[in-house]
């Protein structure tokens, strides 16, 4: 396998190699919504208050800001605001756990145990797959075949016809 240095996609250095280029990931929206969603779903399940997730922070110049609200039924709602563009997967989903250890007012060993499930959520999701496909590769697997030739491929043949197989 050949790695060589290239400039494409117009935002710097990447990798390339046959399969494709190797380029540095950064957070996307599609992402982030369901980091959230996870997040989400794992604070809630063990009885944590659930933060609302938006971006960007409307401060400028941070990274991510928390606002704190009571509604008019003494109700407090939690908005954590992160910076996605331009900054690494891995700070963008630190700074939204971070975001709910601190909704929750969590610190110590309690906070540790927190973190390592919500992380131990958000890691789940990227080895299942469940990261939205780059733009340039939406609509096809990361087998190189589209999802209606793989449909194709499993789709079950008509009684007595000889069973094909789609390449």
């Amino acid at each position: 396998m050949s790695l060589h240095r290239t400039e494409r996609f117009g935002h710097g250095q990447g990798l390339s190699h046959l399969s494709g280029i190797i380029a540095a990931m950064e957070a996307s929206s599609l992402r982030f919504a369901a980091a959230a969603r996870s997040l989400g779903e794992v604070a809630r399940a063990a009885g944590l208050v659930v933060p609302s997730f938006r971006s960007p922070p409307r401060l400028e110049g941070v990274d991510r800001t928390m606002k704190r609200q009571v509604d008019g039924a003494g109700v407090e709602a939690v908005t954590v605001s992160v910076r996605i563009k331009g900054r690494p997967w891995v700070s963008v989903l630190a700074d939204m756990i971070d975001g709910v250890l601190v909704a929750n007012a969590l610190s110590g060993p309690t906070a540790g145990a927190a973190r390592t499930v919500l992380w131990g959520a958000v890691e789940a999701d990227v080895m299942r797959g469940s990261e939205p496909l780059e733009p340039s590769r939406q609509g096809q697997r990361r087998s190189g075949r589209s999802a209606a030739g793989h449909a194709a491929r499993r789709a079950p043949q008509p009684a007595g016809q000889p069973q094909t197989r789609v390449a």
